[in-house]
């Protein structure tokens, strides 16, 4: 009895130590089992995150990493495309044998042509080849354009025959052939193609490399763009002075052969570059897409919007295909095109994709269509600010020739070289606003940049109604002195640097009006439009000069007309009023200040959503 009674005592003290042991390790298993599983967990988390870095760094732009490579390809590229025009007329006339008018009509075409094909290089860029395939067909055609121009100063067989001094006198000149005639226009088109593709897409192609939704990528820009001009104020001077002067006084051969040569010097920089940039794939025909809104918009009219635009369900919001492409609010502008977003009943599939996109857009294409509307006003404007850069190749040349050109008593001013003052103010002010005057503003505007883009293009407007006003006294005075002294040769005892403050005020209007405005339209363009965008800029040169044109014809008539008094534009200025057309320029661009104001007081910039 008691000997079983001990052996069930030591059986079940026995069974309870096991049961401890057994509790121990089952304790002792969770606990490993967690360690391990934290373990994982933290391991899993921590490639997570790694893998999310690594999307964040490839998704990165580029930004200044790019910008060697793209700011040296196009400044060697204009180093060239610019040299090849700076002499041009004088070649056509020296070399070819052409008269004045002649040469001038086929500068004047072909000038026409290469303004307008921007437009048609800005629309393939946009809408099927992409940015950098543009470019890089367009180089090889500048190339090669370049090549056959330098080949006529070459090769005996494709120029007319060299004119002696005494020929010239008696006008016996022979003139060019059909044939050579043909192989020089096949060069300057070919030359056109180049300027065609590569002017609409070289600036956007750079604004590509930098993150617009940053402050950083945004001062990139801005930075960019004072570097880009700074680089083609000294190229052109480079070219008014070294370039013409090797072609004038060297060799014909040389001058148009070291444009040939940075031009290759230029492509191999621009695909050097091809492991940094940051591609932005092309998106389809602008044109398809912008009459979608309208025509959605327009079959959606009888429809009522939601009270609410943050009401997103009843929009259809498809996603980007670019992941770098800046997502776009519904915004209130043009409320009306809000509707061809707005889903209807049975226009969307299982799979959350629109059945037909004519009768349904998203979002994005209705404010992409929205920020061109916004632009259009904007635009307009810029026409007219560039009449005084139009006008200083024309008349201050004239009034240089009847004033003193004596800066020593061994050096005498060229007329043209009037301009070189513009140029020097750009190389000199693009800096100091960059570096010094846009940070000082930016600590007490608080704004980023200092000013706004369209507040830095109103000093452009001010800057060309100053210009205007001081060239209009200064021919006051330079006529009154010429006419008090009455000289043989008309000129007045006034030196041409009274010239300088109106050059200078140009250059202001280049530093302020001209480069706000392209920092304006790469910004504010929808990032698939910012080549056809660019592209209305180089439009808008062909616009001002045949303004200007109407301009001068105009008021040559009307006031030449008057009881046989001389015009005020006659051929001699000292018998002329130029200071009138010079306040008439100065007016138009009053009125044309006022309609900027208006226009950009009422302007809202483009703002972008994170997803």
């Amino acid at each position: 009895m008691f000997s079983a009674q001990a052996f069930l005592f030591h059986h079940h003290k026995q069974e309870k130590e096991t049961n401890n042991i057994m509790g121990l390790l089952r304790e002792n298993g969770r606990r490993v089992c967690s360690l391990l599983c934290s373990t994982k967990c933290r391991s899993k988390s921590s490639l997570q995150e790694k893998l999310l870095d690594e999307e964040r760094q490839m998704a990165k732009k580029p930004g200044w990493k790019a910008m060697p490579y793209i700011l040296g390809n196009d400044t060697v590229e204009r180093l060239a495309t610019f040299g090849m025009q700076a002499n041009l007329t004088i070649y056509l006339m020296k070399v070819y044998n052409m008269d004045q008018v002649f040469a001038a009509n086929i500068i004047n075409n072909w000038y026409a042509i290469t303004n307008v094909l921007p437009v048609l290089g800005g629309f393939l860029a946009d809408a099927y080849l992409g940015k950098f395939p543009t470019i890089a067909i367009a180089s090889f055609a500048s190339l090669t354009g370049m090549v056959v121009v330098m080949l006529t100063t070459w090769v005996p067989h494709i120029h007319p025959t060299t004119c002696t001094l005494q020929q010239q006198l008696d006008g016996v000149c022979k003139g060019h052939t059909t044939l050579q005639l043909t192989v020089l226009l096949i060069g300057l088109f070919l030359l056109s193609i180049g300027t065609g593709g590569i002017r609409p897409c070289s600036i956007p192609f750079a604004i590509d490399q930098f993150d617009l939704t940053t402050v950083d990528g945004r001062r990139g820009t801005t930075r960019f763009f004072n570097v880009y001009y700074t680089t083609q104020t000294l190229i052109m001077l480079m070219n008014q002075t070294l370039l013409v002067y090797i072609m004038d006084s060297v060799s014909w051969t040389l001058g148009y052969g070291l444009p040939v040569m940075f031009m290759l010097v230029s492509i191999f920089v621009f695909f050097a570059g091809t492991r940094v940039y940051d591609f932005v794939k092309p998106q389809g025909s602008i044109f398809s897409k912008i009459a979608q809104v309208v025509v959605a918009a327009v079959h959606k009219r009888h429809l009522s919007l939601p009270p609410n635009l943050e009401t997103q369900e009843a929009f259809y919001d498809r996603p980007l295909q670019n992941d770098g492409e800046p997502n776009l609010p519904l915004t209130y502008n043009f409320r009306w095109l809000n509707k061809a977003a707005l889903i209807g009943g049975d226009e969307m599939n299982m799979d959350e994709s629109r059945r037909d996109p004519w009768r349904l857009c998203s979002i994005q294409q209705v404010e992409e269509l929205k920020c061109l509307l916004k632009m259009i006003p904007i635009w307009i404007s810029t026409i007219i600010i560039f009449l005084p850069v139009v006008q200083q190749s024309i008349f201050p040349v004239s009034q240089a020739l009847k004033m003193d050109r004596h800066l020593s008593h061994n050096f005498e001013m060229h007329p043209a070289s009037v301009s070189v003052i513009t140029m020097l103010t750009i190389g000199v002010c693009l800096p100091i606003y960059d570096q010094l005057l846009a940070p000082a503003l930016e600590k007490l505007t608080k704004q980023e940049g200092g000013l706004t883009v369209l507040q830095r293009v109103s000093l452009g407007h001010g800057a060309g109604i100053l210009a205007m006003i001081v060239a209009g006294f200064v021919e006051i005075r330079r006529r009154r002195l010429a006419i008090a002294l009455d000289a043989p040769d008309g000129v007045a005892p006034m030196s041409v640097l009274w010239l300088a403050p109106q050059s200078m005020l140009i250059g202001c209007i280049h530093v302020f009006g001209e480069v706000g405005n392209t920092t304006f339209f790469n910004r504010e363009s929808p990032e698939g439009m910012r080549s056809i965008s660019n592209s209305l800029l180089c439009l808008n040169l062909s616009f001002t000069s045949n303004l200007s044109n109407v301009i001068i014809n105009v008021v040559h008539n009307f006031t030449g007309k008057k009881g046989g008094q001389h015009g005020w534009l006659y051929s001699d200025i000292n018998k002329g009023r130029l200071e009138y057309f010079y306040f008439i320029i100065a007016g138009f661009m009053m009125l044309n200040m006022c309609y900027f104001i208006f226009c950009a007081r009422r302007y809202t910039y483009k703002v972008t959503r994170s997803m």
